[in-house]
C-alpha cells in the first residue's frame, strides 16, 4: 500500500471533524485572494501569509532592523538566533517542541540556534490554536514546512544574490547557506537583512524534503521545557502572579444543575485574611458559569480553610439524580431487547446465525472516569472594567475567550488570554468553565483574582468520560472464520437526540466494515451528569468490549489470536480511498505481525503467564499492542511488558512519540486495573486518589515502542496508542487465567492489580 492521500483537503476534513466532535469552534475565516495573501512590508521586515488549512492568514511584520521575519512563526536575528514560535497549547503532549522541529526541518537550522517562544492567541495570525485529537502534528506539518521552506528559499536567494550566482547552486545545512563550487558561506543571520528585502516566492511551487532527507525530524529531541519544569519555572497556570491579586475558590452544588439559596457569607468575610465572598447565579451552561458562591483571600491556603467554613443551602429540584448502579440494572434490561436505533445493519445477519457452527454472546461494561490531571483546573483573570485579561492553562484557547467574552458581554477583542503550560489535559481542558469562574469571580471582586480548584474539585465537577454496555454476539462458520457480528450498544445522551460526547460508535468500528453480515444498533439512556472527551474518546472504551470479544470468538473457534485477526484483515485494502481517517489493512496488518514478532509471540511461558493481543485503528493512527501478564492464585494480576507497534506516519520527534506513547500504556493500564467513579444521587462518591487510586511509578510495566516509518501523512500519538491497551490486557488475562474480564475495572470481577512485593518473584 503505498497510494498516499491528498495532504490537505482529506485531512483538513478528516481532523476537522474530530475537532468538531468536542464542541470546538473554528477560528472565523478571513476570505483573501491570493494577491491579497502575499504582501511585502516597507523596512527591514516581511510580511507572508500562507495556506494554513483553512482560512488564510496575514501575518506580522518584523518589529527590529535586527531580525527578518518572514512569518507568524519565524524570526531570525543578525545574531543568528533563530526564534520559532509554538502555537499551539502544551499539556505534556510535546507540541511546543515538535511543532518548533517541524519549521526548523525545511528551515535546515541547526536545532541549538533555535529558541522557542509559546505564541500569542490570534486567530488571524494561527488559525486554530488547540490541543485536542491528536491534531495538531497533522493539522500544522505541512503549513509549518512551507512556512520553513519558504524562509530557507529567500535566505538562498539572499545569498545567491550577494555571490553573483544561481540559486541552484546554492545548498543549506545547520543555519547556513553554502555554495560548494567556490568553498563560500554565510550564516542565516548574515543574510537576515538581504533575506527580509526579497520578494517572498509561491509557497505551493517550493519543493519539500523526502523522508529520507529529513535531518532532524525523527531523532530524539529533549523538550524545550524541560529545564525549566524540573527546576520548577512558574510555566503553568497555577504559578501565575499579578500584582494585587486574590486567592478565590468556588463551590458549587455536589450535583450538577443545583443552585444557591443561602449561605453564611457574613461569617465566611470575618475569617482571617478572606477579602470578599459572595454569590454568583451563573449564566445556566455548565461549560461556562454555574451557580455557586465565590471565597476570596489573601493567599490560598486562607481562601481553602474559609471554604472548610462553608455552609451553603442548595435548591436541588432541577439537579441531577443520576444513578451508576440503576444505570447499569437498566442497561442489562435494555440490552436484551431489540435496539432504539441501527447504527449499521449490513448483510444477512439474521441468516449468518441460524446457519453458524457456533455463537458466541457476551455482555460488557464500562464506568465513567474523571480525567484526573495532576494540575487541577486554575486560571487568573483580571477583569479591568472595559476589557479583561486570563492567564490560562487551557487545551482551546480560542474558545475560551469567545466564551469569556459572552459572559462579560465584551467585544472579543477586549478579551486577552495568555497561554500557560498545563499540567495535563487529556481532553478536560477543552471546556473553559474555569477560565469563566474566574473572570466572572475578578469582576464581582473588582480585583484580579487567581481561582484555583482543589483535588476534590476537579474530582466532582469534572466533564467525565461516560460509562457504556454492549451486548455482543458473534456467529463463527465450522472452519472457525467470523461470519457475523451484533453489537447492541447501550449508551447515554443529554438531550435525547445523540450520544453524550465520548459515548457514541460509529459505522466504521472494526472489523464491521470488514463483515458481509453486520449489525450495530443502538439504545440510549438519559443522562444529566456533563460528559467530555476523555482521552481518545469513543475509542478508549468500545475497543475494550470490542477487541476483547474478538479474542472470545478467537478462543471459541480454537483457534490462534493472531492468525485470526489477520485473517478478518483479509487483503491490503483501504477502506475509504483518499480519506486518512480510514483505516488501511494492509498497515494495520503490518503493526500486528511486528508487535507479535516484537513481543515473542508464540513462546512458551510459565504456568500463569501470558501473551495478550490486541489492535485499534483511532485518530488516523494503527496501533498494536502485546501485553505480558502473569495472574497467581490470589488472583493478583502483574503486567510485566507492553510491546507497542504504531504506524502514524514520519515521526516528528521521536523522543516525544515514545513518551506519549509510554505514556498512554500507563494511563490505560491505571484505569483498567480500579478506577471508575461511584454516581449515586447525582453526586460523584470519589473525591481524592485515596478513593481514586491512580497507579504508581513502581507498578509501571517495561514498554517497548516501535515505529513504522509509513510515507503516509502524519498523525497524532497522544491518543491512538491508548485504546488497544486494555483489550491486550484483559486476553492476556485470559490466557494465563481463564478469567475473562468483561468489567472494568478489572477489581469488579475479584481481579487485583499485584504490589511490586508480590511480583517479585515473577521478573
Amino acid at each position: 500500500m503505498n497510494a498516499q492521500p491528498p495532504v490537505h483537503t482529506s485531512l483538513d476534513a478528516y481532523f476537522n471533524s474530530l475537532l468538531a466532535e468536542f464542541e470546538l469552534q473554528a477560528a472565523p475565516n478571513t476570505a483573501l485572494d491570493r494577491r491579497a495573501l502575499l504582501k511585502l512590508s516597507a523596512g527591514s521586515g516581511l510580511v507572508l501569509a500562507f495556506w494554513m488549512g483553512a482560512p488564510s492568514r496575514e501575518v506580522g511584520a518584523a518589529t527590529s532592523p535586527t531580525e527578518f521575519a518572514p512569518n507568524a512563526y519565524l524570526r531570525i536575528f543578525t545574531d543568528g538566533k533563530i526564534l520559532i514560535y509554538a502555537k499551539n497549547p502544551e499539556v505534556g503532549q510535546g507540541v511546543k517542541t515538535s511543532l518548533p522541529m517541524i519549521v526548523a526541518e525545511e528551515l535546515d537550522a541547526a536545532w541549538a540556534d533555535v529558541v522557542v517562544e509559546q505564541s500569542a492567541i490570534n486567530a488571524k495570525l494561527y488559525g486554530r490554536q488547540v490541543a485536542g485529537g491528536s491534531t495538531s502534528i497533522p493539522v500544522n506539518f505541512e503549513p509549518l514546512r512551507r512556512a520553513g521552506a519558504t524562509a530557507r528559499a529567500m535566505l538562498v536567494s539572499a545569498a545567491a544574490k550577494q555571490w553573483g550566482v544561481k540559486d541552484g547552486e546554492c545548498t543549506t545545512a545547520d543555519s547556513f547557506v553554502m555554495h560548494a563550487a567556490t568553498g563560500r558561506k554565510l550564516g542565516y543571520g548574515e543574510l537576515a537583512t538581504k533575506a527580509a528585502a526579497l520578494p517572498v516566492p509561491d509557497a505551493t511551487k517550493l519543493t519539500l524534503k523526502t523522508r529520507d532527507q529529513f535531518k532532524l525530524l525523527g531523532t530524539r529531541v529533549t523538550g524545550v521545557d524541560n529545564p525549566k519544569v524540573v527546576s520548577g519555572a512558574p510555566l503553568f497556570g497555577v504559578d501565575q502572579v499579578v500584582p494585587g491579586m486574590g486567592y478565590a475558590v468556588y463551590e458549587k452544588c455536589p450535583a450538577v444543575g443545583g443552585k444557591v439559596v443561602g449561605a453564611n457569607l457574613e461569617h465566611i468575610k470575618s475569617l482571617p485574611g478572606v477579602r470578599d465572598a459572595f454569590v454568583l447565579d451563573g449564566n445556566g451552561v455548565v461549560q461556562d458559569l454555574m451557580p455557586g458562591v465565590a471565597i476570596v483571600a489573601d493567599s490560598t491556603w486562607a481562601a481553602f480553610s474559609a471554604r472548610r467554613h462553608l455552609q451553603v443551602e442548595w435548591d436541588e429540584s432541577a439537579a441531577s439524580k443520576d444513578s451508576w448502579s440503576a444505570a447499569s440494572a437498566k442497561a442489562r434490561e435494555l440490552a436484551s431487547q431489540a435496539g432504539a436505533q441501527d447504527i449499521v445493519k449490513k448483510g444477512d445477519v439474521d441468516q449468518a446465525f441460524k446457519g453458524a457452527a457456533k455463537k458466541v454472546e457476551a455482555f460488557y461494561s464500562y464506568p465513567f472516569l474523571p480525567h484526573a490531571p495532576m494540575e487541577p483546573q486554575n486560571c487568573t483573570a483580571w477583569f479591568k472594567g472595559d476589557s479583561i485579561e486570563l492567564w490560562a492553562p487551557t487545551q482551546t484557547p480560542q474558545r475560551g475567550l469567545q466564551q469569556v467574552a459572552g459572559l462579560l458581554k465584551l467585544p472579543e477583542d477586549k478579551v486577552t488570554v495568555n497561554q500557560t503550560r498545563a499540567g495535563g489535559g487529556f481532553g478536560r481542558r477543552l471546556v473553559n468553565d474555569y477560565m469563566c469562574e474566574a473572570a466572572a469571580i475578578s469582576k464581582q471582586a473588582g480585583m484580579p483574582v487567581k481561582l484555583q480548584w482543589s483535588r476534590e474539585d476537579d474530582t466532582r465537577h469534572d466533564f467525565y468520560r461516560v460509562g457504556g454496555f454492549h451486548a455482543l454476539s458473534g456467529a463463527l462458520d465450522a472452519k472457525g472464520k467470523l461470519v457475523g457480528l451484533r453489537d447492541h450498544f447501550v449508551t447515554f445522551t443529554a438531550d435525547g437526540k445523540a450520544p453524550v460526547i465520548g459515548g457514541n460508535i460509529t459505522p466504521e468500528e472494526f472489523p464491521v466494515p470488514l463483515l458481509a453480515n453486520a449489525h450495530i444498533a443502538q439504545t440510549m439512556m438519559p443522562l444529566q451528569i456533563p460528559c467530555g472527551a476523555w482521552r481518545a474518546p469513543k475509542s478508549n472504551s468500545v475497543a475494550f468490549a470490542v477487541q476483547s470479544f474478538i479474542h472470545e470468538l478467537a478462543t471459541a473457534a480454537g483457534r490462534d489470536h493472531l492468525e485470526f485477526l489477520l485473517e478478518i484483515m483479509g487483503e491490503p485494502v483501504w477502506l475509504a480511498p483518499g480519506t486518512p481517517g480510514a483505516l488501511n489493512t494492509g498497515r494495520a496488518a503490518g503493526v500486528i505481525k511486528l508487535a507479535a514478532e516484537k513481543a515473542g509471540w508464540g513462546t512458551k511461558l510459565p504456568a500463569g503467564r501470558a501473551l495478550g493481543l490486541a489492535f485499534y485503528f483511532s485518530h488516523a493512527g494503527h496501533v498494536a499492542e502485546v501485553a505480558e501478564v502473569s495472574v497467581d492464585a490470589q488472583r493478583n494480576v502483574k503486567v510485566h511488558k507492553v510491546t507497542v507497534a504504531a504506524d502514524i506516519g514520519p515521526i516528528v520527534n521521536l523522543s516525544g512519540a515514545e513518551n506519549q506513547v509510554q505514556g498512554s500504556v500507563v494511563d490505560g493500564l491505571s484505569t483498567m486495573m480500579n478506577l471508575s467513579l461511584n454516581i449515586e444521587g447525582g453526586r460523584i462518591k470519589e473525591s481524592n486518589f485515596h478513593d481514586y487510586p491512580i497507579m504508581r511509578m513502581a507498578d509501571a510495566p517495561e514498554v517497548n515502542v516501535h515505529f513504522i516509518q509509513s510515507d503516509f501523512p502524519p498523525t497524532g500519538v497522544g491518543e491512538p496508542a491508548l485504546p488497544p491497551l486494555a483489550p491486550a490486557v484483559a486476553n492476556a488475562v485470559f490466557a494465563a487465567s481463564g478469567i475473562r474480564v468483561r468489567s472494568l475495572p478489572m477489581m469488579t470481577q475479584g481481579l487485583m492489580r499485584a504490589t511490586v512485593a508480590d511480583a517479585t518473584a515473577g521478573r
